[in-house]
């Protein structure tokens, strides 16, 4: 049994690395020129952009899907409790399916009841919850169909009862106890109308259950479905029995591959923010260097390359950069490695020099292992070179 939860461990941890390698070049790249650095695109070229772009974070939130099933399934969440509102939640939800729902013309509403108590709950997992409900509603009802959260609170069971409806095809009393089965899709034929891994609601059962409550459905053939969502009020077992993770200030993405060293420092060019800094990309895959650098030369930085861990080490002694980003699985040396080395370097100035991880493995732990080796900021694939380059601004102040 362990070494089969070791291998499926290795094997998540291979997949993820795997999928997102590609999928930053992809967002990249489509970020980079939706910014047009390359030159003025006209509006059908950026409306392909944008679908290339959406269908690329598409991908990465089924690929985060998985890995939140099987970080649940093996106790490896730590819920971050805390006192939220509601009110405040249901609506930040709503507005991430509000497009969604405005192409279908669909109704929505939202129902609280007076005086409703904060919750203790982790407020991003709980926000997971609702979108997954919300997003299906959405996918599940026709045209100029209705859906909505109703809230009440019962104060004598002390929890806080929350319903996803909608007016959408429903499910059949045959197919509701299959529902919340990870990777089970109702309709599984070739021909199915609908889109979906079957990952949603199983994702949805296991985190309410993480804070102590409860999910159910009432559902009929055209008429609909309920989904309740029953969460404790106080759930103090919860708020002493998890930890917070450690608070980083954004989250950013990178890639990896396998080339031969060569030194580079790409020239400086004008920029509106006049930065003529210097910034050390440790990467050895070649179409994330060309992406990353173009990205960040037309911003105003210069970059200097290192292909390797040793390299790295080798061009932050020589070329004294202001910032390095540093990615962990490299040929040779790895950056955890590389970065532990250029902290105790003799050279005080060095080893102060602020280091950005940048990594495609996204498991538990990852970040801080990243953190413990001496990194100032953690950041998974792929990237969003504008929360990228806040970071970078931040960290080279």
């Amino acid at each position: 049994l362990a070494k089969a939860a070791r291998l499926k461990d290795e094997f998540l941890a291979s997949m993820s690395h795997e999928l997102r390698t590609p999928l930053n070049a992809v967002l990249g790249l489509s970020e980079s020129l939706q910014e047009q650095i390359h030159g003025q695109l006209n509006e059908k070229q950026l409306g392909s952009l944008r679908s290339i772009e959406e269908s690329g974070r598409h991908l990465l939130s089924l690929i985060n899907d998985i890995l939140d099933l099987f970080k649940v399934e093996a106790g490896k969440i730590q819920l971050q409790i805390d006192s939220i509102s509601i009110s405040s939640v249901c609506q930040s939800s709503l507005r991430l399916v509000k497009e969604a729902a405005q192409k279908k013309r669909l109704q929505v509403s939202t129902t609280f009841a007076p005086q409703i108590p904060n919750l203790h709950a982790d407020e991003r997992r709980l926000k997971q919850i609702l979108v997954n409900l919300l997003s299906n509603a959405v996918k599940f009802t026709p045209e100029g169909g209705r859906i909505g959260i109703d809230v009440t609170c019962d104060t004598v069971q002390e929890v806080m009862n929350i319903i996803v409806w909608d007016t959408g095809v429903g499910i059949s009393q045959e197919d509701l106890p299959r529902l919340f089965q990870p990777f089970v899709q109702l309709d599984s034929r070739l021909s199915r109308q609908y889109a979906g891994t079957g990952l949603g609601l199983a994702l949805v059962r296991r985190m309410v259950e993480m804070h102590g409550g409860e999910v159910t459905v009432e559902s009929a053939v055209g008429k609909g479905s309920r989904f309740l969502v029953v969460l404790p009020v106080n759930p103090e077992e919860l708020a002493i029995s998890t930890a917070p993770e450690p608070v980083l200030a954004t989250s950013l993405r990178t890639t990896t591959g396998r080339h031969t060293a060569s030194k580079f420092i790409a020239p400086l060019k004008p920029s509106a923010n006049g930065s003529s800094k210097l910034i050390l990309l440790a990467e050895d895959n070649e179409m994330n260097i060309e992406t990353v650098t173009d990205y960040l030369h037309a911003k105003g930085y210069r970059i200097t390359i290192a292909r390797s861990g040793a390299e790295a080490i080798q061009r932050a002694r020589e070329d004294k950069p202001d910032l390095i980003l540093m990615d962990i699985q490299m040929p040779d040396l790895d950056g955890l490695e590389a970065t532990r080395r250029i902290r105790s370097d003799s050279d005080v100035r060095l080893a102060r020099t602020p280091i950005i991880a940048v990594t495609a493995l996204a498991m538990p732990g990852d970040r801080e292992r990243c953190l413990q080796a001496g990194a100032n900021n953690y950041f998974s694939k792929p990237v969003n070179f504008r929360e990228m380059l806040a970071a970078i601004e931040a960290h080279s102040e």
